[in-house]
């Protein structure tokens, strides 16, 4: 079997536990990112012409849907301008050009202004890992942009470990397609059956890198819903485990 020589990692519930910024936030007396998401918009769109609050919720739930229907569907996911300009699209609305640009970028720094936290163990693995292996990010971008993911990586010292990414954004669509994978095996030089990915879900981290002739690792730490039905060729419960795991793969 051919050795392992480079490694791939979703970012949500791989080594950052989505999520974990919330309880931070209420620490701090603010409220939660999908509230504090729409008072921004309420606000802005007041400034111009009134809205209802309820208004708003009801074009909020319809412009999530769309936007998870073209994620899982479609594999591209809309950046938070483009969500911005679906909301309000379905309103019949419009913000001046600045101002869109201003609260895109008030939605993109949320997660940098009180960062989530990696999983038990993620950095100390990823430190492993990196002395032995090439290291990249292979990772959808729901609200949070390509350079923001990157700021947070750095935030917690881990960004430094790896030497490509791999942001959905930035690619153009998102796991499980090819795109993705090629864009990493690219960016790192070496060939797909030297690669092995780590992730959480069977459908976009496991069935994508198969199919492109990588190994996979289903990691189950934070999220373990799809262990009775995955085809990967490991799976894994913590990062301590996870370089045994990894080299256990290349006997």
């Amino acid at each position: 079997m051919t050795i392992v020589k480079a490694v791939t990692f979703d970012l949500w519930d791989t080594i950052m536990s989505d999520e974990s910024d919330e309880p931070k936030r209420a620490q701090q007396g603010l409220k939660s990112k999908p509230e504090t998401r729409h008072d921004l918009v309420l606000a802005a769109l007041n400034r111009h012409q009134p809205i209802a609050s309820d208004e708003l919720a009801i074009a909020y739930k319809v412009a999530n849907a769309a936007f998870v229907k073209c994620w899982q569907g479609h594999a591209i996911t809309w950046t938070a301008r483009e969500r911005l300009e679906v909301l309000l699209g379905g309103l019949g609305r419009q913000l001046p050009e600045g101002e869109l640009d201003d609260l895109a970028d008030a939605m993109v720094r949320m997660e940098l202004d009180v960062p989530p936290d990696p999983i038990a163990g993620a950095a100390d693995a990823i430190a492993e890992l990196a002395t032995r292996y090439k290291l990249c990010i292979v990772s959808d971008t729901i609200i949070t942009s390509g350079p923001g993911l990157r700021q947070l990586l750095d935030i917690h010292g881990l960004k430094r470990h790896f030497s490509g990414f791999a942001f959905s954004d930035e690619v153009g669509h998102a796991k499980p397609h090819p795109d993705m994978f090629e864009s990493a095996r690219r960016q790192m030089g070496v060939e797909y059956e030297e690669m092995v990915h780590i992730g959480d879900r069977d459908h976009n981290d496991i069935k994508g890198a198969q199919a492109m002739g990588m190994r996979a690792v289903l990691f189950t730490a934070k999220r373990d819903v799809d262990a009775d039905r995955t085809s990967a060729d490991a799976i894994c419960a913590s990062h301590a485990e996870l370089p045994a795991v990894i080299e256990g793969l290349n006997r």
